[in-house]
Formats: structure tokens, sequence, C-alpha cells
């Protein structure tokens, strides 16, 4: 009996599909939730020059759009912000839930504005009310949440919504990068409601330290959580009855925060993407076109390039060649990854150049060397390793030596050369041809104007050159990033003979200007005629530094010239080099990026 009553349960508890109280119910497990109802407010004006790679970023976030309603405004602009907005909606508005559409054509501009950069009281009300009404709206459909953006910040994070819900935080921020300390939080607020420096910022900003953290402002864009109780308080329009603070969104909309007891939080776990610099008043639509193609490149030094929305027709960049005869992208074939991103920051910069093999100096063994009749500048020592020339700066100085060589056989009269580790300043093509216009205005006399290098002698400032603004005479240098070349400073580098007596490229043009502090270099050149220049501030600089993570270099990491089974891959962490070129990085590195300074009153939102 119980042998019969085992079998029985058994039976019973045999794995299989469940089944109700009457033979003919059946369950399943229960289905998944539906992600939340969100709604993506976009706010834009005289975005028409971001709005392609914004809009683009916005499709591309792994967040079902059918549960996701967008509210687009838009007004007072003075180009084609609105056409761009409606040719998007038009291909994408059957993907998502819901969308509304809030364009105005007239006026293009606010009566009390100097400039489209200018906030003024009636903006900053404008703006105010257009995040009220979105606010409401949201509330109206019974959004789970709202996800203000700016039309000029970049998500590059797909995932970005999934990570902000995950936080459950009221209101939330993913922190977003620029090429300076300025990003879209404060980690200290004055008693009046401005922006007040803490030591807690830069570590949070650089990401030292990770996390989702309690501050007093975030901005530009944030998730609010509207199924939250506190959220029904939060208000952009009309200010709380108590503020008595400055007229500006973000401060009235922070203010409201605290008044209803909210804590604004911060996430930096993940990179989330970018945003530009906020202008001054006084600058131009053109400075935010230039501000923004800069932020575009920047995000291509570590990471994908940002591809603009394929439901947006954008005619072709008309490219230059910034009024040289050539520009010459020194690249190994090898380094595929390094060419394409280059090639295309100088094409988002308007500028074509024409990409040169360079000479893989790994590939180069002992009988090409002999057959090319290359032998090393007698002495030579590497001042930081003590060793001798790498296979690496071997094929580096014929880079270069071929792009002299196609200077003179062809003619040209001017080129740029440039390598494929530089990084752009801000508008490098505006201030690139500036200095030249004024190189030539000046009928300056040059062979050589660095545009990049790491100045080496810093015991003296360099010598400003008359009636050239931002150019010096350049002293003791390395690297060779970019520099302009004329005819006549080629012949003059072609006519040293130097693949006989070979050093670093870098060490080879200080010995030509006659700069080079080992004379007993200088000693095996004659004559030392090159006359060399420099920008100062300089335009490029190296995507990485020595020690830095993603830090590559192709010419010290090889093997020496006389002995293919010697390799100089030595310790970084331990390099005396290391330690030297930290300390001179920022010699290499502009002043205005590195003190770029946060201007609060100054906004780039709309």
């Amino acid at each position: 009996m119980s042998r019969l009553l085992l079998c029985l349960l058994s039976l019973l508890l045999k794995p299989g599909p469940a089944r109700g109280y009457f033979p003919e119910e059946r369950w399943s497990p229960e289905s998944p939730l539906l992600a939340p109802r969100t709604m993506l407010a976009l706010l834009c004006r005289n975005s028409a020059h971001s709005l392609p790679y914004f809009l683009s970023s916005i499709e591309n976030l792994n967040f079902p759009k059918d549960r996701i309603a967008l509210w687009v405004a838009t007004d007072h602009n003075a180009d084609n912000t609105t056409a761009v907005l409606r040719e998007w909606l038009i291909g994408v508005q059957s993907l998502y839930h819901y969308v509304e559409w809030r364009p105005q054509e007239e006026p293009r501009g606010f009566e009390d504005e100097m400039g489209p950069k200018h906030w003024t009281n009636l903006r900053y009300a404008h703006v105010m009310k257009l995040r009220q009404a979105a606010l409401t709206a949201a509330r109206e459909m019974w959004a789970d949440y709202i996800l203000f953006l700016d039309c000029d910040n970049l998500l590059t994070n797909r995932d970005t919504l999934w990570k902000l819900i995950a936080e459950n935080r009221t209101v939330v921020a993913p922190m977003l990068e620029s090429r300076a300390a300025y990003s879209n939080f404060w980690c200290g607020m004055t008693a009046q409601g401005y922006y007040r420096r803490t030591p807690a910022y830069m570590p949070i900003r650089k990401r030292e330290r990770r996390g989702c953290f309690a501050v007093p402002m975030v901005h530009s864009t944030f998730l609010i959580d509207l199924r939250k109780e506190a959220s029904q308080e939060l208000a952009f329009h009309p200010p709380h009855p108590d503020y008595t603070w400055a007229f500006d969104d973000i401060m009235v909309f922070a203010f409201s925060v605290r008044q209803a007891g909210i804590q604004m939080y911060l996430s930096n776990r993940e990179h989330y993407g970018y945003l530009t610099i906020p202008l001054k008043a006084q600058q131009t639509l053109q400075d935010e076109v230039d501000s923004f193609i800069h932020v575009q490149i920047e995000a291509m030094i570590d990471r994908p390039p940002i591809e603009p929305s394929q439901h947006l027709h954008l005619p072709p960049k008309r490219l230059d060649r910034m009024g040289f005869d050539e520009i010459f992208l020194i690249n190994l074939k090898r380094r595929r990854d390094r060419r394409e991103r280059t090639v295309r920051s100088l094409e988002a910069q308007g500028i074509s150049a024409t990409v040169t093999d360079a000479v893989d100096g790994k590939a180069l063994n002992t009988s090409q060397l002999q057959a090319l009749g290359i032998e090393m500048l007698p002495g030579y020592e590497d001042p930081y390793s003590r060793r001798v020339l790498t296979r690496g700066e071997i094929g580096c100085f014929l880079s270069h030596y071929h792009t002299w060589k196609e200077t003179v056989d062809r003619g040209l009269q001017s080129v740029l050369v440039l390598e494929d580790d530089v990084r752009f300043e801000p508008q490098f093509k505006k201030k690139m041809m500036l200095m030249m216009a004024n190189v030539k205005g000046a009928q300056l006399d040059w062979d050589l104007i660095y545009v990049g290098r790491k100045r080496m002698q810093l015991e003296r400032p360099e010598q400003a050159v008359a009636g050239v603004p931002n150019l010096v005479e350049a002293d003791y240098s390395y690297w060779t990033l970019g520099y302009a070349l004329s005819q006549q400073g080629a012949l003059k580098l072609l006519r040293a003979e130097p693949l006989g007596k070979m050093l670093p490229v870098d060490e080879f043009l200080p010995v030509m200007f006659n700069k080079h502090p080992v004379k007993k270099y200088m000693e095996h050149f004659e004559p030392r005629e090159l006359l060399a220049f420099s920008a100062e501030p300089l335009l490029v600089f190296p995507t990485h530094y020595t020690g830095d993570a993603g830090y590559v270099s192709d010419t010290e990491t090889s093997t020496i010239w006389d002995n293919e089974g010697q390799r100089t891959d030595w310790d970084r962490r331990r390099s005396q080099k290391t330690h030297e070129q930290a300390e001179l990085s920022s010699e290499a590195q502009n002043s205005d990026v590195l003190q770029s300074p946060l201007d609060s009153t100054a906004r780039d939102e709309l």
C-alpha cells in the first residue's frame, strides 16, 4: 500500500506542464514585464549641426521604441533645425509609441538677446515653460520616467536608459565628458545657488571614484522617476514661491528638487557620452559648430565614431587643404584604426589629406638597411635608455624622409605633415589657416613650423616672432606629430644626406636648426640653417602620452637597428622616460584646454 502511494506521489510531482485544479486548466510561467513607459523631452534651438548625431544616439538606445514617447520642441532658430527635426520625425514616428511635435518658425531670436548664445531672462523663462510643458505632458500620459536631453549631448552608451533606471533615484544624470573639466553636474553650491568648487569634483569627473553620487546639481541630460511620490512636487515653472536665486532654469529646478526633499544623483559607473563646453554670450553659431565638431573628433580617440542618423539626408562635406599644396598623413598599413580615425577627424573639420604609407621599421631586415645605405650616427645613444637606434625609429625617419623627397620631386611649395596619432585643438583649421596667413602677410622666411611637439628646453622662454601672433622661434624640441614644411626646408633636410648618419627624426630636426644640446651630433651636419618656428599655443598634441592607457609606440618598442634579436620593450612603469615625459607633457598641451574656465552663466543648452 505504501509503495502504491509513493508511486502516485511521484507521478504527481513529475516535472512537466503545471496542472490546474480542473483538468482543462493549464498555466505557464508569467511573462516578463514590459519596459517602463518613458518620455524623451528634446528642446532644440540652432542645433542643425549636432542633430544628425544626437538623433542617431537616440535611435541607438537599447530600449523598446514602442515604450518611448517623443516630446520635441524647437523655436527661435537662425538655422534649419526645424527642417532637420521634421525630416527625422517623419522617418521615425511609426517606430515610437507617441510623438508630440511643437515647432515655432518665428521669431528667429529673443528681443533682449545680443546673439544666439546669449541667455536672457526672456530666454530662461521660455525654456522653463517648455520644460514644464514636457513634464506636464509626461504626467498626463502616465509615463513612468521622463528623460530630458540637450540636443548637443551625445549618449554613446546604448544602455544609458536602463542603467539610470537601475539606480532607482528620483533624479539622476549620466556623467557626460568634455575636453576639459566641465561636465553636467556640480559637487558644490553656494548659499545663493551658484557653482562652488570642491575637492570632490575632479576625482568624480576623472572617474577615479566611480559610483552614483549625491550632488547638488545635475543638468543638460537627466532622468526623473515619475513613479516616486515626491516627484509630483517638482516643477520648472513657475519658480517656487520661496525662490530667491538667479533667474536660471537649472537653478530653479535644483531649488524645486531641494524643496521637495529630493536628492539629485550623478552616475559615472560607466562612460555614457559627451557634451560641449559652454560658450560665452558674444560667441557665434559657427563657434558652436566648431565646438561640436571637436566633441565628435575627441569621441573617436578611444571609441568608435558616432555615425549620423540614417533617417536624414546629409550633403557631402566640402574638403580643402587649408592653402597647402599637400597634406601628408603618415600611417602604417597595419594601423588601420589610426588611419580611419585621423582621416575621419580631418574630414569632420573639412580637411582633405593624402595618406602616405609609413615605412614599417619592424619589417626591415639588415640587408634592406644596407641597400638603403643606412648607417647610425657615430656615438648616438638614446638619452633615456642609453640604447642605439631602433628599427621603429628608422622606419619613422624614412617615412618623414619620403615626404620631404616627394615635396621636392613634385615641386610643392608648402606642405603639412601629420602623424596618425594626433589630437586636434578646437578650431584647428581656423587657427592653422590664420597662422599661415599671418606668416605670409609678414613675409616671414621659413622652412619648418611645428604645430605639435614636446618642448625640451624649459630654462628660457622662446623668442616670439615680431608681427606674427602665436608664433615663436623653435628651440630644442621632440616629436614630429605635425609640422608645416616649405620646399626650401625640404631641400635643406635632403641635402644634409641624413640616411648615412641617422639619428631619430625628432633629434635630427633640432640639429638642422642648430638647437640640439649635444654638440658632437651637430658636428656631422653642415650647414645647420633650417629656419624653424613653432605655433604657440600648439595646434596638435598626442592622443596618448607615454604610460597612458592605450599608449602604443611603433618606434620605441621594436628591435635595435643592428641586432634583430634585441628587443626594446622596457618596463614602462620603471622607465625614466615615462617619468620625465610625464613632467614635460603639459608643455606640449595648450593652457587654454587645461584651464578652460567653468562659466556658470554661459550655457550651451539650446
